[in-house]
């Protein structure tokens, strides 16, 4: 039985993707990119016989790709939605996937630990207690040696200047509310992120990662509100 005190994950905040056709258009604005995908899996070493595990697997692109190599690829996401689009993506790509509807709170491996787990756009759903929580869940079935690939949107600027970095964060990605054209999501959207979701420095989020019992390799940010964390499982 779940305890009454733990995080509601099945309730995600922010953007409502319950349906099909936000979920479709969720798809179509992030930018699909195959390539992108596969210069990830290069870089994280997935190939043939890996067990890749991609937390908040969304549409499934990332999964899809992952299993062409020949990867044990287990997508795990919240949204029954997001699951039903990748098991599209997956039946019209001739490969098979693992997909479970859990999420990081509630996702558990079965069987061998796993080689890589990855979560893009995703660990902002849980506030810094719950992503601790979390990660410390996934170094559980992560063999060491194994690595750990997080993408998000995180704050590497200095605090002080959080008023006009998330403005311009807004000005420059958001393209117009209610243009359709393009990939993208809308000022809206970004407002609704910094609003109502748990985004946060990329120091802190740091921190929780290395007390999970991950050293973090490699670190970058594209963009003072974007980053990516490399990690190895101690």
């Amino acid at each position: 039985m779940t305890p009454a005190w733990i995080f509601p994950e099945f309730s995600p905040v922010g953007v409502d993707l319950a349906g099909a056709e936000a979920v479709a258009r969720y798809d179509h604005n992030q930018g699909t990119d195959p390539e992108r995908d596969n210069a990830l899996l290069d870089r994280l070493g997935v190939g043939p016989g890996t067990r890749l595990v991609d937390l908040a697997c969304g549409t499934g692109s990332l999964v899809v790709e992952a299993a062409r190599r020949g990867a044990d690829v287990h997508g795990v996401d919240v949204g029954e939605e997001m699951l039903a689009f990748t098991r599209r993506r997956a039946a019209d790509a001739g490969v098979d996937v693992s997909l479970h509807h859990a999420g990081f709170l509630s996702y558990e491996l079965t069987g061998p630990p796993a080689d890589v787990v990855t979560t893009r756009s995703a660990l902002h759903q849980l506030p810094e207690f719950w992503k601790q929580a979390a990660l410390l869940r996934i170094a559980g079935y992560v063999h060491a040696g194994g690595l750990l690939y997080v993408w998000d949107l995180m704050f590497s600027f200095p605090p002080a200047e959080y008023a006009e970095q998330v403005q311009r964060m807004i000005d420059e990605l958001g393209r117009p509310d209610g243009g359709a054209d393009g990939a993208g999501f809308t000022r809206a959207d970004f407002e609704a992120h910094v609003r109502e979701e748990f985004s946060t420095y990329s120091w802190i989020l740091e921190g929780l990662i290395e007390r999970a019992g991950f050293t973090v390799e490699e670190a970058a940010f594209p963009r003072p509100t974007h980053g990516e964390f490399v990690c190895r499982r101690r």
